[in-house]
């Protein structure tokens, strides 16, 4: 039924071959096989379906979890921490969720770990009206920008400034939720925000009808890895097999939707209302096939995750107080499932 990896990965993990056992809706009784013989597994994104989610619907579209033995329900997220905190407690059976959150989760005791980063290079940036005048770091002197306070991109915003030169006191910071910031841009009430430029940036643009200018955290060689698969610390335990099967299939999806962009987003269409156009998806997903690799994983499959870039993740965030001092890559992540 699912793909087959040497138990090596099994045997990291102390387990030994086992039956196929399901972890769906957090039950601890075995799953049962549908009519096709897949297993239905949940997954709980990290917000409503934006470009960057195309793989998954591409993925069952094209038959890709299927042949792994996976019949995936996808479920919206309402922030990564919920649905961090949503598979600690096996409310679903995986999660897509930021990896700062993801961390500092586990930190307070939540029972997950990753199973794979795929957004590998940060997304967070300033992001301006391409006609606004701030065409370089240099540019943000005396200018407003929302942020979020607590989020990552807001919290190692002060790593940014000190990367290119400035000091947090040259630019000015109001604080706004979310959906309050692209407001604020949109009005003009301030000159730019902070967040995910592959996300709020082609929002802005579609809702705008004018282009974007990214001053982008990895540019000024500021860089920590962001969202991926997220699984509860006993379903890695008890069901290996399962974990490794919806790692596979997801690398595969990644891999299928960068090779077929179009296709890959026209997969979504209709699969929720309250997903951005069309046009905004597909803007969405080509920022987001540029985040899928650093130089340590450069032309190897998505969600490979290199110990370097973890360990350079872990060194940023926990400079930035989001995350603790001397964890251990282990702490937060399982090469058990690399992709093949």
């Amino acid at each position: 039924m699912f793909t087959k990896r040497t138990l090596t990965s099994i045997a990291l993990l102390g387990a030994g071959a086992i039956a196929l056992a399901g972890c769906s809706g957090g039950s601890d009784a075995p799953a049962e096989e549908n009519s096709d013989g897949t297993q239905t597994v949940t997954l709980m994104l990290n917000w409503y379906p934006y470009g960057e989610h195309a793989p998954f619907y591409y993925g069952i579209e094209q038959g890709i979890f299927e042949e792994h033995g996976i019949d995936l329900q996808i479920e919206a997220g309402q922030g990564s921490t919920k649905t961090a905190q949503a598979v600690g407690q096996e409310q679903v059976d995986f999660g897509w969720a930021d990896s700062p959150a993801v961390m500092a989760n586990i930190d307070k005791g939540v029972k997950i770990q990753s199973v794979g980063v795929f957004l590998q290079t940060t997304p967070s940036a300033v992001q301006v009206f391409a006609d606004s005048g701030i065409e370089t770091p240099e540019d943000l002197k005396g200018k407003t920008i929302a942020v979020s306070a607590g989020d990552a991109p807001t919290t190692t915003f002060p790593l940014y400034l000190e990367s290119v030169g400035l000091e947090e006191s040259d630019v000015k910071q109001q604080n706004l939720d979310p959906a309050g910031k692209i407001a604020a841009v949109l009005s003009g009430q301030v000159d730019g925000l902070i967040g995910f430029a592959h996300d709020q940036g082609p929002t802005i643009a579609g809702q705008s009808g004018k282009d974007m200018t990214y001053l982008r955290y990895s540019d000024a060689g500021l860089n920590f890895y962001s969202n991926g698969l997220i699984a509860p610390a006993g379903t890695i335990e008890s069901d290996p097999e399962l974990v490794d099967a919806l790692v596979q299939a997801t690398s595969e999806a990644f891999t299928a939707a960068s090779e077929d962009p179009e296709a890959a987003v026209a997969a979504m269409d209709g699969k929720d209302p309250q997903m951005p156009d069309a046009a905004v998806l597909q803007d969405q997903w080509e920022e987001t096939m540029l985040l899928l690799e650093t130089d340590a994983t450069a032309g190897e499959a998505p969600g490979t995750n290199a110990a370097e870039d973890w360990e350079s993740t872990i060194e940023v965030l926990s400079g930035a107080g989001l995350t603790e001092e001397g964890a251990s890559v282990d702490s937060y992540f399982t090469d058990a499932f690399q992709p093949e």
